[in-house]
């Protein structure tokens, strides 16, 4: 099976919000920065039109695992990467410096100064930041909206490619199509309020280094990039998710199909939690 992208989003400048600036979303806003031009090189009439959310300040533990500089310290994140883009490929994405919230998002269907997104991309830390974007998208009036979200812990990580549900939705778009599920509905136990996670700060690029891979963003960013490329190149994606082991030299696709999305949808699975401790990814 093979998801077909939105006709409209190959007819005009696509609205991209990216929430997150760390590790996956410096990578990743340098890779849009390239699909922009690549496609637009190709005949694609608006490209890509970013906007950028973080609030946090650059450290030094984050030079030379994310995208940043010694001169880039103690300023937002989001900021500096979306100037440096901007300076690099003559581009006028924008930067805005505070954190996602439900209640900004779904701010997003009213009189805001932003206009509503074509996709959604998160780069984001913690299984609580997913459920805010989760919440903030709930009931929100749109005509399509993606949501692509991408994670990691020390040498594995995950990409997913979903369609929010609306009202009365199940797995179906327009058209009879398949709606292709969401992180959060691939791994409910992210909506769990009481999972834990880490939120320990880092100190140094040597402790980093101990809690990730140097590498394994990159390689996150890139699977993600790919499906974006495929998505806009060629029309489509054959998997909606891609899981990524560093360690075992292993990438993993998950098919468009609605009996491979059946062990994670079903509703009797056993022990969620430790199954999604295993396999899904907080960290980037």
């Amino acid at each position: 099976m093979r998801h077909t992208i939105y006709p409209q989003l190959l007819t005009r400048k696509v609205k991209v919000f990216l929430i997150g600036g760390g590790g996956n979303g410096s990578q990743v806003l340098s890779g849009l920065a390239r699909l922009h031009l690549s496609l637009r090189s190709l005949g694609h009439p608006g490209g890509f039109d970013v906007t950028m959310f973080d609030p946090d300040t650059v450290s030094s533990s984050n030079i030379g695992r994310q995208l940043f500089y010694q001169t880039d310290v103690g300023f937002n994140k989001a900021t500096v990467l979306v100037h440096r883009v901007n300076v690099a490929f003559g581009l006028d994405w924008k930067a805005w410096p505070r954190a996602w919230t439900v209640n900004f998002g779904r701010s997003l269907s009213d009189n805001h100064r932003f206009s509503t997104p074509d996709i959604i991309i998160s780069c984001v830390d913690t299984a609580e930041s997913r459920r805010e974007i989760a919440k903030s998208l709930d009931g929100v009036s749109y005509s399509h909206l993606y949501w692509l979200d991408l994670g990691n812990d020390t040498c594995t990580g995950q990409v997913v490619l979903g369609e929010p549900r609306k009202s009365g939705d199940r797995l179906k778009r327009t058209k009879g199509d398949l709606r292709l599920p969401t992180v959060t509905e691939l791994f409910p136990e992210l909506l769990d309020p009481d999972r834990p996670e880490s939120d320990t700060p880092t100190c140094s690029l040597a402790e980093a280094l101990e809690r990730q891979e140097l590498f394994i963003c990159q390689a996150v960013s890139t699977c993600a990039l790919q499906m974006l490329w495929s998505l806009f190149r060629y029309g489509g994606v054959d998997f909606s998710a891609q899981f990524i082991n560093l360690k075992n030299g292993v990438f993993a696709p998950l098919m468009v199909d609605p009996e491979k999305w059946k062990r994670f949808l079903s509703p009797q699975k056993k022990t969620p939690k430790s199954r999604g401790q295993r396999t899904i990814a907080t960290l980037c």
